[in-house]
C-alpha cells in the first residue's frame, strides 16, 4: 500500500503538479443543495478513488478526472488533479467539437513498468458502463515518454483519456486492458458515496 502511495506522489511530482494550496471554505453556503461536492474537504489518497489492473509487465491505474470524484480527495492531490484537467480543457473541448461530444469522461491513465523494456498499448484500454463498451476517443499524453510506449521498471507514462459521452462514473462499472478486467469501481463507489456526505458534514461545520 505504502508502494502505491509513493508511486502516487511521485507522479504528481514528475508532472509538476504539487504546489501551494488555495484557501478553501470560505463562501460555502448553500454547499448542501448541490450533488456537486465543496473543494478542500475530502481526505482520499489517490489510490483509494483508482482502478488498478496487472499485467505481467505493466501495471495500470485509472482515475477518473470528474469533479465529483476528485474534489472526495486530500486537497493537495485535488489541486493537482484539477489542474491537469484545466491543462487539457482547451484540446478537450476540440475533441469534444471534432466528434460532436456534450459530456465527455476524461480519465487519468497511468502506466508502471514492473519490468525493463515493458511494452504497452494505450489505445486496448476499455470501459463498460450500463451494458455498453467505451474505447478512448483522444489520448491526451502528459509525460514526454509516453509515445514510447516502453518502460523500464519503476518508469512511469501518463495520458488524460477521453471518452465519449454515456459513462455513468457514480455507478458500478468494469475497466479492461486485454484479457485482465476488473469491477473494483463499484466498491470504490461505496467508499465515495461514504465520503460525499462526510464532506458535506465537514463543509457544514465550517458554515459561519
Amino acid at each position: 500500500m505504502m508502494r502505491r502511495a509513493g508511486r502516487a506522489i511521485r507522479l504528481l511530482l514528475v508532472l509538476g503538479l504539487v504546489g501551494a494550496s488555495p484557501a478553501y471554505g470560505q463562501d460555502l453556503e448553500g454547499v448542501a443543495r448541490t450533488d456537486l461536492p465543496p473543494p478542500g474537504f475530502g481526505t482520499l489518497r489517490q489510490e483509494d478513488a483508482s482502478v488498478t489492473l496487472q499485467t505481467a509487465t505493466v501495471e495500470i491505474q485509472l482515475l477518473f478526472l470528474d469533479e465529483r470524484v476528485i474534489r472526495l480527495l486530500a486537497t493537495d492531490t485535488y489541486d493537482a488533479l484539477h489542474r491537469l484537467a484545466e491543462t487539457r480543457a482547451d484540446s478537450v473541448d476540440s475533441v469534444a467539437r471534432r466528434y460532436g461530444l456534450r459530456d465527455p469522461t476524461l480519465v487519468l491513465v497511468t502506466f508502471f513498468g514492473r519490468q525493463d523494456r515493458a511494452r504497452f498499448e494505450p489505445e486496448i484500454l476499455t470501459v463498460v458502463s450500463q451494458n455498453r463498451l467505451f474505447r478512448p476517443i483522444e489520448i491526451l499524453p502528459v509525460s514526454p515518454i509516453w509515445n514510447g510506449r516502453q518502460l523500464n521498471q519503476r518508469e512511469t507514462a501518463a495520458a488524460v483519456y477521453v471518452f465519449g459521452d454515456g459513462i455513468r462514473v457514480l455507478d458500478p462499472l468494469t475497466v479492461s486492458y486485454g484479457q485482465v478486467e476488473s469491477d473494483v469501481w463499484e466498491r470504490v463507489v461505496r467508499l465515495l458515496d461514504r465520503e460525499r456526505s462526510s464532506v458535506f458534514a465537514r463543509a457544514a461545520r465550517r458554515i459561519p
